[in-house]
């Protein structure tokens, strides 16, 4: 644990193109969950619990698992972190196991951030930053995908104060 504790972790992270309150959310349903969920344990006598777990080797079919209560709690203490360790699951392409079947080796890209640092590009515009998080460009008309659309008018703001937040409490707050 020491050794983990000692080792300089790099933090790889993208913009989301959903809110905070979105990904705060997201992020908890992983965060915060408990090892095994009370609908999933089918029976518990004096001895021995049954519940559902998914056999991966047989294409992940979900079967009932019995085994004694000791067991069972050594099992469940396993999901138990040290105290300050978070765990995040990972799926998809980030799983270990998928990782290790297909071979895959994830060297981290540079992010847009460190590039505008070494001075390698100029900030991005908010049209190239949208092309790079869904992967086609806005600004095409979306009949012909030739074409260019541009701004004829900027509408008002209707949901979301005229002037800036900071501005407003400062009103208010006087």
């Amino acid at each position: 644990m020491q050794a983990a504790y000692k080792k300089s972790w790099v933090v790889h992270s993208e913009p989301s193109m959903a809110s905070t309150e979105h990904v705060i959310k997201y992020l908890g349903q992983y965060t915060h969950r408990v090892a095994i969920s009370n609908d999933r344990i089918l029976e518990m006598t004096d001895t021995h619990v049954t519940f559902i777990a998914k056999d991966y080797r047989d294409k992940a079919k979900k079967k009932p698992i019995r085994l004694p209560g000791v067991e069972f709690l050594h099992r469940f203490c396993l999901h138990i972190l040290p105290k300050r360790f978070v765990k995040i699951r990972h799926y998809g392409i980030y799983n270990h196991t998928t990782k290790r079947n297909l071979k895959l080796q994830f060297v981290p890209k540079e992010s847009i951030v460190e590039k505008i640092i070494a001075g390698k590009i100029e900030k991005e515009t908010a049209i190239e930053s949208i092309k790079r998080l869904i992967g086609f460009d806005i600004s095409k008309c979306p009949k012909c995908k030739n074409g260019r659309m541009s701004i004829v008018r900027d509408l008002p703001r209707i949901r979301s104060p005229s002037r800036p937040l900071k501005e407003l409490l400062h009103t208010f707050l006087q």
